[in-house]
């Protein structure tokens, strides 16, 4: 199993950014995927989930209404939009994939800054 992030950087806040989670050796729509993240200094925490088959959402408190996770099963990728970003977002963002074969696996992170 291999999770690779992408689409972490710098943006404004009140901008927007869309992280990809390209999952390998498994079968993005087979498995529960999730988004954590981690401030310095901070625990990680849960961000979002996406549950396989039915593909039901959930997401934080913090983030709701301003997050959406999704997948494209025929890319075996999950994504998380990020929508009016705030300084408090600011966190290496982690992917996270639980499968019934290989338990938890996560990918290395993406950073994401969210200044002026």
């Amino acid at each position: 199993v291999q999770l690779v992030e992408s689409g972490g950087g710098l943006v404004q806040p009140g901008g927007s950014l869309r992280l990809s989670c390209a999952g390998s050796g498994f079968t993005v729509s087979s498995s529960a995927m999730s988004w954590y993240r981690q401030a310095p200094g901070k625990e990680r925490e849960f961000v979002a989930t996406i549950t396989n088959p039915g593909g039901t959402t959930d997401y934080a408190d913090s983030v709701k209404g301003r997050f959406a996770i999704s997948r494209d099963n025929a890319k075996n990728t999950v994504y998380l939009q990020m929508n009016s970003l705030k300084p408090e977002d600011a966190a290496v963002y982690y992917c996270r994939a639980y499968t019934l074969h290989y338990g938890f696996s996560w990918g290395q992170g993406t950073q994401v800054t969210v200044s002026t």
